[in-house]
């Protein structure tokens, strides 16, 4: 086995990985780092991720990072743009130099005598073990399990005779035209899938076990894009960022202050998109039972076009 001495490790070469190497690049430029990645690529998340109308859950002028402006005119954006950002980033900063992919961690020891880190991880071509032993490790590892994602138990669902599918692990070239979908769940994942398979899908229903609450908002940068007619990209990002930011801070603090007046404005966003003939049960979380939280949809609620963006609560 291996072992080597480094000032920095940061686990995790996905949007956060890369982020932290550039905040210490920039302001520790004196410490050796290595970025230590599980799989053969970065991006994280949005490399892995691959099925259809993945998109950002939050707009990327607050998601993004405040030293690289996003660009894009599209404020909520699909997976494959988010990446291509991510890249460009390590690319533009030299981070990718210090990937180091194919390294599984496997434990992660610390030694009060001589205040140091113990890094082991696996090689996954090789199986090869290399320690590395650092002064600090920032863990950007996420909370997905990559090699599986979680999938409840069904009883009776070796009798099903269709097809079982996570989206963390969604086949390349699946055929689903004219065929009729249930998605599992109304989470961020499911209110960016559904749209996108209703496109193609002979019929496609939401199983949710709890509603949410919905509203519908644009989805291209609208402030940024007006901005962007008189005002420079940085200066246009810093704005766009600093009023998305305030925006989201002002709205949360409207829902703790005035629960009742946020739930109503809510619902009525709902009842105009899906008109008085709607049950509006399937919108209405149960708020004797806690708050269930809320999804922002841009675009509209049913629309192809739909993402995702906010917090839960």
């Amino acid at each position: 086995m291996t072992k080597e001495t480094i000032d920095v490790i940061v686990i995790g070469a996905g949007l956060s990985g890369i982020g932290a190497a550039a905040h210490l690049q920039k302001r520790c430029p004196s410490l050796s780092y290595t970025v230590v990645e599980m799989r053969d690529a970065l991006g994280g998340t949005w490399d892995l991720f691959r099925y259809p109308g993945i998109r950002s859950d939050s707009d990327m002028y607050t998601l993004g990072y405040n030293f690289k402006p996003w660009t894009h005119p599209d404020s909520i954006a699909d997976g494959s743009t988010i990446r291509d950002y991510i890249r460009e980033t390590a690319r533009e900063y030299g981070i990718d130099r210090h990937i180091r992919y194919n390294h599984r961690v496997e434990s992660l020891d610390w030694d009060s005598r001589k205040a140091r880190w113990t890094l082991r991880a696996r090689k996954t071509g090789t199986g090869e073990v290399v320690a590395i032993e650092s002064r600090f490790v920032i863990c950007c590892a996420g909370y997905y399990r990559y090699d599986q994602g979680f999938t409840p138990e069904f009883p009776g669902r070796e009798s099903f005779r269709g097809q079982v599918i996570h989206p963390q692990a969604w086949p390349e070239n699946l055929e689903y035209s004219g065929k009729r979908v249930v998605v599992i769940g109304s989470g961020a994942t499911a209110v960016t899938l559904v749209p996108s398979l209703a496109e193609k899908a002979g019929h496609v229903t939401m199983l949710q076990r709890s509603p949410s609450y919905v509203a519908s908002m644009p989805k291209a940068g609208t402030i940024a894009n007006r901005l962007r007619k008189y005002l420079p990209e940085k200066a246009v990002y810093a704005l766009t960022r600093v009023a998305h930011i305030g925006l989201a801070m002002a709205f949360y603090s409207y829902t703790r202050a005035r629960p009742e007046a946020a739930r109503r404005f809510l619902l009525k966003q709902v009842q105009k998109q899906v008109g008085t003939d709607f049950d509006m049960k399937h919108f209405t979380p149960d708020i004797t039972r806690g708050t269930n939280g809320f999804a922002l949809c841009r675009t509209g609620i049913c629309s192809p076009s739909c993402g995702m963006v906010g917090p839960r609560l």
